[in-house]
């Protein structure tokens, strides 16, 4: 095999059909015959003179040793890179473009957890999956903390049967007036004095 070819920069019609032979096959299909009687390739040529040009007829396994010389060995390199795009400069580019650009940061992963420091991690598992802190009273707002742990299962289904129950009877409730804006009257202790039948007597 000879050297590297080299392309003329201003000679952009030789880049062309250089780039067109690379990328072509081999062999033309429209201008392969086989002939079944004679057992026989014969491949045309498209060129009227030259080396190349004319008819050429071959044994079946002669043809095929010919094409088999252009499908390269498993991993030999088929297409090189100079100048610019060579693998030196490509990497010192990107090195060069790594180091002054502002990427995004560097993902870290958080630590594993042993299987009972998240057990006790319970109340943030739930924060970070309903979003809701479970150990903050939605009424006040305030710090809840545990009391005991129910276990029985009769107590169990007796606080479960009262909810199912509230539930269903504020499901099928009506709709409910709207508050009032009156004050409530205040209903006093005392009662209002009666007024005297007789005139009190005098000293």
């Amino acid at each position: 095999m000879g050297g590297p070819l080299r392309v003329p920069e201003d000679d952009r019609a030789f880049a062309t059909r250089l780039a067109r032979y690379c990328a072509r096959h081999p062999v033309a299909l429209e201008r392969l015959t086989y002939g079944r009687t004679a057992r026989a390739v014969t491949y045309r040529s498209d060129k009227s003179e030259g080396p190349t040009a004319g008819t050429e007829t071959v044994d079946p396994l002669e043809f095929l040793a010919r094409v088999l010389v252009h499908i390269p060995d498993k991993g030999h390199v088929t297409t090189r890179y100079y100048g610019w795009y060579a693998n030196r400069p490509r990497g010192t580019r990107g090195k060069a473009a790594t180091a002054t650009a502002d990427g995004p940061p560097a993902m870290v992963a958080a630590a594993r957890l042993a299987p009972t420091e998240a057990a006790r991690r319970w109340a943030t598992l739930l924060q970070q999956i309903f979003e809701v802190d479970p150990l903050v009273c939605p009424s006040c707002h305030g710090a809840m903390r545990l009391v005991a742990f129910i276990t029985q299962a009769s107590v169990i289904d007796q606080i479960l049967a009262h909810l199912r129950t509230r539930g269903a009877r504020e499901a099928h409730a009506g709709p409910r007036s709207p508050p009032s804006t009156r004050a409530p009257a205040s209903r006093s202790t005392t009662r209002a004095p009666r007024p005297f039948t007789h005139a009190p007597p005098v000293t």
